[in-house]
């Protein structure tokens, strides 16, 4: 774990003015944002939400994608419905990761959300890891094509223990619907990125960059916008995403959406657009009790 060197400056939300120094301004920001993320971090393994998962995939290998004078690429699109959560494994319990018990598939029911909201429940809660890795792995079997994971706990990226592995600076203002927005852009130093990317049975970990958007005057975390670019062979391989945060019922952010896109040179790859009903918080003995 990486220890935060910044020292935060004790300014009041939305202060940020032309005089101020940009610096300070920052760090209050950042401030706000790492209170957040622990809040989040203390009651995500205590959230269960419904997931759609929205795919547009290209339906042709991406060795051969299509040239000039070639007919346009064609699309296959999946919905995938599931219970969500957030927990981590023994070996690692400081690393939250999602978690999905599949209730529905291209219309088709595969569990009644009873049934899959209990068994994600009590596998989450298991101290038993293979029975954790057992679940992740039922998600990979439904044949998604470039299924991006561990998205919406990305504001966990910006925890007190992390923030010195970034380089901050501000990037202007901009709106979220009603909301105003400041935004920072900011870029991975260095170690491995949150973002998990699947490419048939192999994993990346991707080095990151982007923007975090905060809400004026009290800079609550609104979005979080990652870019990873990488090589293969002579093709440039583009992840980007989107991640739009807001507060449950109980004032605990968490994610309400996530769009991501994987493009390879100017061709889109895969479209991953994900929705989430409002967090629940739940408690398990006989059965699920949501408050």
């Amino acid at each position: 774990m990486w220890r935060s060197a910044i020292v935060f400056a004790a300014l009041a939300p939305g202060c940020l003015s032309a005089q101020q120094d940009p610096a300070d301004g920052i760090r209050a920001i950042l401030a706000r944002v790492s209170e957040e993320a622990e809040v989040f971090r203390a009651h995500a393994p205590s959230m269960l939400a419904e997931e759609t998962l929205v795919q547009r995939a290209l339906k042709i290998p991406r060795r051969f994608l299509p040239r000039i004078g070639h007919p346009k690429p064609e699309y296959r699109t999946r919905e995938i419905i599931s219970e969500y959560g957030f927990s981590s494994f023994r070996e690692s319990p400081n690393v939250l990761h999602e978690f999905r018990q599949v209730v529905m598939v291209d219309g088709k029911p595969v569990s009644s959300r009873e049934e899959a909201r209990h068994t994600l429940a009590l596998g989450m809660r298991s101290e038993d890891d293979r029975v954790k890795k057992r679940t992740l792995e039922r998600f990979e079997k439904y044949g998604l094509t470039g299924a991006a994971t561990d998205f919406g706990q990305v504001l966990l990226l910006f925890g007190r223990r992390q923030l010195d592995n970034y380089d901050f600076r501000l990037d202007g203002e901009s709106r979220i619907g009603a909301d105003e927005a400041i935004i920072l852009a900011f870029k991975q130093r260095g170690g491995q990125g949150s973002v998990l990317i699947f490419e048939g049975r192999k994993a990346m970990h991707l080095p990151l960059e982007g923007r975090l958007w905060v809400r004026r005057p009290d800079f609550r975390p609104l979005r979080v916008e990652l870019i990873s670019v990488r090589k293969e062979g002579e093709t440039e391989i583009r992840d980007e995403a989107g991640v739009d945060y807001t507060v449950n019922a109980q004032g605990v952010p968490a994610p309400a959406s996530v769009v991501h896109r994987q493009f390879a040179g100017s061709t889109l790859v895969v479209e991953n657009v994900f929705r989430y009903s409002p967090f629940r918080v739940f408690s398990v003995d006989a059965e699920i009790k949501f408050q």
